[in-house]
């Protein structure tokens, strides 16, 4: 899971692949999955291509009426149930109430996340979007580990982003307590927390047979961007002068449809048993790119590094107990 690892190995699926196609051989009557964020973008149709397949679906959920909506027409067995990342209480009896009723949990797709927001605070003071991204689902994972634990072969899936390679993990100062904010430096602070989370955990899966992976599900305009005035996404050029999405991604970026193809691959695979913890896009497994390389593709070294995810695995656990 180190970089080394991070060695493509020929999925058959592509970047433009839809996640439909990457499961439409998968038989996955009987087994449970909880996907958070499940009910809006990429994590909506998550659930629409597992709910085809059979599986049962637990979606965690900030807004129960919006979930309802999106979440109706679907069909399949699909549930949903309150919590709030960004609350810790909330994270603990949403898990809680998982461990007491469910017998297994063959997915933990942890696919909720918030980007380039205003600087905000949550739970005991955490910057938020290494507070709700990495922690919340970081608390929600180990209250979850039980069930994990009990099921065979289980995976877990952790969203991250190409935004990884802006930067790692600032150790001195996590929660921008001594610098400015800048959301963009949190923002991939965050996914880089994401991508060394599915590192850890992957060893701590390991006895019972389980499997962690990181996934960039590729560029996708969802509510993901809703903290981004137009201003900002034409100056980087998504949108044009019109505010339409502009030429120049139209190629680059997938649907929401495409966008989950990935996480369903990750989840679902075969090409992954003995690979734990890697970095996955693309429907393969990322390869590794230096610190200064230019490409779209491919994995930072901070962001596949055994060393850095076991330091912030005992980071993570320190800022629990203390939440």
């Amino acid at each position: 899971m180190a970089q080394s690892d991070q060695q493509p190995v020929g999925s058959p699926f592509g970047a433009k692949t839809d996640g439909a196609e990457v499961v439409a051989d998968i038989d996955l009557a009987g087994k449970t999955a909880i996907v958070t964020g499940g009910y809006s973008g990429i994590g909506l149709e998550t659930v629409r291509a597992l709910a085809g397949r059979g599986a049962a679906i637990v979606v965690p959920v900030r807004d129960m009426e919006k979930a309802a909506a999106n979440l109706a027409g679907i069909g399949g067995n699909i549930r949903v149930d309150e919590i709030d990342l960004g609350d810790i209480g909330s994270v603990r009896s949403f898990a809680e109430r998982m461990v007491e009723t469910l017998d297994r949990l063959d997915l933990l797709i942890n696919n909720a996340g918030i980007m380039a927001c205003p600087q905000a605070r949550v739970g005991p003071g955490w910057e938020s979007q290494f507070g709700v991204n990495h922690m919340g689902h970081f608390a929600l994972t180990r209250a979850l580990m039980p069930l994990l634990e009990r099921t065979e072969r289980a995976r877990v899936v952790a969203l991250s982003s190409i935004a990884h390679r802006r930067n790692g993990i600032r150790w001195d100062d996590i929660h921008f307590d001594k610098e400015d904010y800048e959301k963009w430096e949190a923002y991939a602070q965050a996914k880089t927390a994401n991508a060394l989370f599915a590192n850890a955990l992957s060893r701590r899966l390991k006895e019972s047979g389980g499997l962690a992976f990181s996934v960039h599900p590729g560029g996708i305009f969802t509510p993901l961007q809703r903290h981004l005035p137009t201003e900002e996404q034409q100056a980087m050029g998504w949108l044009d002068e019109n505010g339409e999405i502009s030429e120049q991604v139209k190629d680059f970026f997938k649907t929401p449809e495409q966008g989950c193809s990935t996480t369903l691959w990750a989840a679902t695979s075969a090409l992954l048993d003995g690979k734990p913890g890697v970095y996955c896009e693309d429907c393969d497994i990322a390869r590794a790119v230096g610190e200064e390389e230019q490409s779209f593709t491919g994995v930072r070294p901070w962001a596949c590094d055994d060393e850095a995810a076991e330091r912030l695995w005992t980071v993570s656990e320190e800022m629990l107990a203390g939440a």
